[in-house]
């Protein structure tokens, strides 16, 4: 089999397996197994052993734990806190574009916008989030074990990698910058209710890692795209799902949703869009299915629910994309005043030529005569 297509099948197959291994289990939160199967998957690599896993889980335990020593500080000195997140955000960026420890920012990431702000109205439900995380880390790691092995990495014909040359430090704290500016709104948003809008939160986490990676030009596009897409794909999973709503056909359906996303990540099936672009597509239909399933299991409105829902993730994409734009056209201006600036300050005396043409008058020989 190419190993594209095992990659494909390896991604999907894991997915399902994760959300029907949470499911069927009763894990707290159970629509993060599958999204941290995505997460631990794209990547074409082999899982982690056991002594890896048990690495994971400590590093998650401990990132996290950061949210919890924040509850008391929202509690009691609400400016100094927000101000922490704000600049652990900013930090946890840095971490992921800069030195490249993408797990460690994102769960930090988690540990001070999500875990604070659940623990802001229940300290339990702040330590059942971290639980949930924990558990779904768990499941996606098992059920990588369990489907590697039928569709493994060919090392052989597996291309070299080259070593990545050091990003631009002034482009990373750019990047960390902005993305800070994206989650900050979403959390504070989530602090005036806290049961409500924890979704917003992952949301907005996605969009500021899909936005480093995205250029402002293709911001919008991607950004806004990929939301309208997934909440589309997400009705289209719930009236599927709704022909026959047991756990072996949601295994089913979403065995099949992933052969479709993972082709589409992979490069199997031909695309326009990056795989960043699909990835975040998967993100918005787990995040909008997971509640809808609850509230489905708690007698609650699951419609006007997820209709609530979709508009707060447009709104939220909405204003990541006006960050975007505005902070670029910002960051162009200042450019501009600086060279303008440096001119001013360095003006060229009258009737001398350009460094450049003296340096090609030089450079020409003098015909004879």
């Amino acid at each position: 089999m190419p190993i594209a297509a095992r990659r494909v099948f390896r991604l999907s197959l894991t997915m399902a397996l994760a959300l029907a291994g949470a499911y069927g289990l009763a894990l707290p939160l159970p629509f993060l197994a599958p999204l941290f199967a995505l997460v631990l998957t794209a990547a074409p690599a082999p899982p982690v052993g056991p002594k890896g896993l048990f690495g994971l889980i400590l590093l998650v335990v401990v990132t996290l734990g950061v949210g919890l020593l924040l509850i008391p500080m929202l509690l009691n000195y609400q400016v100094t806190a927000v101000l922490l997140v704000a600049v652990g955000l900013y930090f946890s960026t840095y971490l992921t574009v800069h030195q490249g420890k993408a797990l460690v920012g994102t769960f930090l990431t988690v540990g001070f916008t999500l875990i604070s702000a659940a623990g802001m109205l229940d300290f339990g439900l702040a330590t059942l989030v971290i639980k949930a995380l924990v558990l779904g880390i768990a499941v996606a790691i098992v059920c990588q074990w369990m489907v590697y092995p039928w569709f493994p990495e060919d090392q052989a014909t597996a291309p070299a990698t080259k070593a990545a040359a050091p990003p631009d430090i002034l482009q990373s704290n750019w990047i960390a910058l902005r993305a800070a500016l994206i989650v900050l709104p979403a959390y504070l948003l989530a602090l005036t209710n806290p049961a409500a809008y924890l979704a917003i939160i992952m949301k907005s986490i996605s969009l500021a890692q899909q936005g480093s990676v995205v250029s402002a030009r293709n911001a919008g596009r991607e950004l806004l795209g990929s939301t309208f897409l997934g909440g589309c794909f997400a009705i289209l999973f719930w009236f599927a799902l709704k022909i026959q709503p047991t756990l072996w056909m949601f295994f089913l359906w979403m065995l099949l949703f992933g052969v479709y996303f993972a082709a589409k990540m992979f490069g199997v099936s031909a695309s326009r869009f990056p795989a960043s672009f699909w990835q975040n597509v998967v993100v918005t239909l787990l995040i909008l299915l997971g509640p809808a399933v609850e509230d489905s299991a708690n007698g609650k409105d699951v419609y006007q629910a997820f209709a609530v829902r979709m508009g707060l993730f447009v709104a939220v994409t909405l204003y990541a994309w006006l960050a975007i734009h505005l902070l670029e056209q910002l960051r162009t201006r200042r450019r501009r005043s600086r060279l303008t600036a440096c001119a001013l300050w360095h003006p060229r005396p009258a009737g001398s030529a350009p460094p450049h043409a003296a340096s090609a008058d030089r450079a020409t020989p003098t015909p004879p005569g």
